[in-house]
């Protein structure tokens, strides 16, 4: 005995109107319990939604680009209930010796010609672009198939990436590509023609799938050798990704850190290929891993060049401080997700304290600069967003929040750039902050600085207000989240009580691990400082 289970859109988190990007099965599909039914995706991230039960696909209720949310009608899946299975033998019996009769008397004609008359002719077809929702002119990021290719209904053709999201294009025929009529980087909208192919006619019969999978696989076997002339180089040399299992969020992952999805190992649902994955492959390779052939990282070598050609030139090795820095910065760069939010703060306030009390500064034995009343105003940020205080756990998947505040300074060096630490800054009065700043500069500057005095920080502030510039993006000093720059301080008019009035503005720019910080975190952490900042009062709140 059977019965009818619908299967719902499970809790999701906050979010409502999430775009369904793949349907995994059809109606009539088998499945069993945990087999994707469908992929859902949003800004941050995309998740297969699975199916509860093993059965069959009585009816799917939603289709591609449908918009979800909590609680939604997936679909119908037939559930067999083995227990109150009550069918007579004799009921089972009957059809089959039915069956049976109607198949002795098949072999006696030809079982093609009861089937299919002749040979189904194929005919070419032109697939266009579906609806995409509201977007228009949507960028081509990648063309997985080339002329000749054999595809089957559903394969991906080519992925669209807008704004928001991309989406791949998948083909509604079963057959042989005859030519690809758009390439990588093209714009397109609803109706714009993506490829010719050559579609077998099938015969509506139920011997159908069985006279036509025959010739299919035929022409698998024997790939045609014949490649049209009009084939351009680039056309030929597309990575096909087509048969790689993995949603349009690890696919555009993928692309931007040039990882090669065929070297990687899914740990997803039915061997899934997962954001996650992508993470752990790239920073396998950033360890240690080799690198070359087979590395999956399609990254081009940097060619060597003779410049002596060009004029004369003088050779000098990197010193050990700017080696062990490119190679760190380098692997943040590429493995964090970096978002840079700028803001400004109004410190005309603060240079006033600050010039009335250089002396009293150096009655405590230390010079009073505008970077501890930075550090104070970061302090006093990390503490009301503890998600900045924090570092991704090495698994991926988890957050480590931590009860201390340690602040790194980077300071500019003859033999390269040091990130000295200001531990437990949340205990220490601006003083002695302004005091051991000035002595841990003299130490990065002799090259004494001793190594627990450049671990354990929490959080990073990189100033260049004493050289220049009006803002940059600071590349963030892994394990941290976050890391703050700060530029030369500019005079500007500021409209304040109805009339324009120079004001002191200190440029900032606030550099976030976008996997652990969201955007609105990140504007409300910068707003915060610069708040701190123009009323300092409010550092004794």
């Amino acid at each position: 005995m059977t019965t009818i289970k619908e299967v719902r859109v499970p809790d999701i988190g906050n979010y409502t109107g999430v775009e369904v990007i793949e349907v995994g099965v059809k109606n009539g599909a088998s499945v069993k319990a945990e087999d994707s039914l469908i992929t859902l995706e949003t800004e941050k991230a995309s998740m297969d939604v699975p199916s509860p039960f093993n059965g069959t696909i009585k009816e799917m209720k939603i289709k591609l680009g449908d918009k979800v949310s909590q609680g939604d009608l997936i679909a119908l899946v037939e559930v067999e209930e083995k227990a109150q299975e009550e069918v007579s033998k004799e009921e089972q019996a009957q059809p089959q010796s039915v069956v049976s009769e109607k198949e002795k008397a098949k072999p006696q004609e030809p079982a093609a010609t009861k089937t299919v008359p002749s040979a189904p002719s194929p005919s070419l077809e032109t697939v266009t672009v579906p609806d995409t929702g509201a977007a228009k002119e949507v960028e081509v990021i990648e063309v997985a198939v080339k002329p000749g290719d054999i595809v089957k209904q559903e394969d991906t053709l080519i992925t669209l990436e807008s704004e928001k999201a991309s989406m791949d294009i998948p083909s509604p025929y079963q057959g042989k590509i005859e030519s690809v009529l758009i390439k990588v980087g093209d714009k397109v909208s609803q109706g714009d023609k993506i490829v010719t192919m050559h579609v077998a006619m099938q015969p509506k019969v139920e011997e159908t799938k069985e006279v036509v999978t025959e010739p299919a696989a035929k022409v698998q076997a024997q790939p045609s050798k014949e490649v049209p002339k009009s084939i351009s180089r680039e056309s030929v040399t597309v990575h096909d990704f087509s048969n790689v299992h993995a949603g349009p969020a690890t696919r555009r992952m993928a692309r931007e850190l040039g990882v090669d999805l065929r070297q990687v190992k899914g740990t997803g649902l039915r061997n899934r290929i997962v954001t996650k994955d992508v993470q752990a492959f790239v920073k396998s390779i950033m360890q240690g891993a080799p690198q070359g052939a087979g590395s999956g990282l399609q990254i081009e070598k940097v060619p060597e060049i003779d410049f002596s050609q060009f004029g004369e030139v003088e050779v000098k090795p990197l010193s050990r401080i700017k080696k062990w820095t490119a190679k760190n910065l380098y692997r943040n760069w590429v493995t964090i997700p970096h978002v840079t939010q700028f803001d400004e703060a109004d410190i005309t306030e603060l240079e006033i304290f600050r010039q009335e009390n250089k002396q009293a500064a150096e009655e405590h034995g230390t010079k009073l600069t505008p970077l501890p009343f930075i550090i104070m105003a970061c302090v006093s940020a990390l503490k009301t967003y503890p998600q900045f205080n924090a570092s991704l756990a090495s698994n991926g998947q988890d957050v480590v929040f931590k009860k201390y505040i340690n602040i790194g300074v980077a300071v500019d060096t003859p033999n390269g750039l040091v990130v000295p630490v200001i531990k437990n800054a949340d205990t220490k009065s601006l003083f002695e902050i302004a005091k051991e700043l000035g002595d841990l500069g003299v130490l990065a500057r002799e090259g004494k600085l001793k190594g627990e005095q450049m671990q354990g920080n929490c959080f990073t502030i990189s100033s260049l207000g004493s050289v220049g510039g009006t803002a940059f993006t600071p590349i963030i000093n892994s394990p941290d989240v976050a890391i703050l720059g700060v530029s030369k301080v500019q005079i500007k008019p500021i409209f304040m009580n109805e009339q324009f009035v120079p004001r002191k503005m200190l440029p900032l720019s606030l550099s976030y691990d976008h996997r652990v910080i969201d955007g609105v975190e990140g504007a409300k952490f910068a707003a915060h400082i610069a708040a701190q900042l123009q009323d300092i009062r409010k550092l004794l709140l």
